[in-house]
C-alpha cells in the first residue's frame, strides 16, 4: 500500500496519525504498544511532531521503544540514532525509563551488542524504516551477508562502504512486524523508490515483506515522482 503526501511536513503528519492509531489500537487490544524506531531526517520530523502536536494522543506510559538499527557508537555520539530520537522526542515526553530499550552501540564488540539486544525484543506492533539511495533499509546494505540471515533477529554486519559495523534488526524479525512503515521523502530518493516498488527484486528493502502484517509506504510527492501513475493512486 502506498500513500503520497504533498510535502515532507504533510508526510510527517500522516505518519504521526498512523503512529497514534496503531498505538491506541495495540493498547486497547493488549495493554501496551511496541515500536521500532529508525534514524534519519525524515523520521526526526515525525518524532518532533509526536512530541509537540500529538503529545496528548500517544499512550506514552504504555509504549515500549526499540530501534531497527544503530550505529556502533556511544549513545551521546552525534551519529547515534538513539541520541537523535532522544533529543527530538523521548526527552520531551513522559516515557518511563524502563520502556526505552536502546541498542548498546558503545559496546566494543558489535556482535555482542546485537546478541544482547536480541534478548530484549518483544513482538513489534509497528516498525519504522527508511530507504537509502542504494536500496538499503535499517542497516541491511546491498551485498551484505545479513541479507541471508534466517535465524538471528539482530546482527552486526560489517558495512564495507562505511568502514564500520552496524547493529541491525534482520529480515526474520522485520518480517514479523504487525505493521511495517517505510517513510521516504525527497527528490533524491525518487529513482530508488521507483526501482524498489516497481523493479525486479534485488535491493534489501524489497525483502521486507511482513508474513502476517501490513506493509505501508508513505512518500512525499518528490520521492514518488518517478512512480508509474497506477502506483501513485
Amino acid at each position: 500500500m502506498i500513500e503520497i503526501f504533498a510535502n515532507a511536513q504533510e508526510l510527517a503528519r500522516g505518519a504521526a496519525e498512523y503512529f497514534v492509531a496503531r498505538s491506541v489500537e495495540a493498547v486497547a487490544r493488549k495493554g501496551f504498544f511496541t515500536v521500532a524506531l529508525s534514524g534519519g531526517s525524515t523520521p526526526k520530523a515525525l518524532y518532533q511532531l509526536l512530541a509537540e502536536s500529538f503529545h496528548d494522543q500517544v499512550p506514552w506510559s504504555k509504549t515500549h521503544f526499540f530501534w531497527s538499527d544503530e550505529r556502533h557508537v556511544p549513545p551521546d555520539h552525534p551519529d547515534s540514532n538513539y541520541r537523535m530520537t532522544y533529543e527530538a522526542m523521548l526527552s520531551r515526553v513522559p516515557v518511563p525509563e524502563g520502556n526505552v530499550h536502546r541498542i548498546h552501540g558503545e559496546n566494543p564488540d558489535a556482535a555482542e551488542a546485537a546478541n544482547e539486544y536480541e534478548q530484549t525484543l518483544l513482538q513489534l506492533d509497528l516498525i519504522l524504516l527508511g530507504l537509502g539511495t542504494d536500496g538499503h533499509t535499517a542497516s541491511i546494505f546491498p551485498g551484505s551477508e545479513v541479507l541471508h540471515e534466517t535465524k538471528r533477529l539482530v546482527a552486526a554486519p560489517w558495512v564495507e562502504k562505511l568502514n564500520t559495523y552496524r547493529i541491525t534488526m534482520t529480515l526474520p524479525l522485520l518480517n514479523t512486524g504487525a505493521s511495517v512503515l517505510f517513510l521516504v521523502s525527497g527528490a533524491e530518493k525518487a529513482e530508488i523508490v521507483k526501482e524498489v516498488i516497481e523493479g525486479p527484486k534485488k535491493y534489501p528493502a524489497q525483502f521486507v515483506q511482513p508474513i502476517h502484517g501490513q506493509s505501508l509506504w508513505m512518500l512525499d510527492k518528490a520521492a514518488s515522482s518517478y512512480l508509474a501513475t497506477d502506483k501513485r493512486q
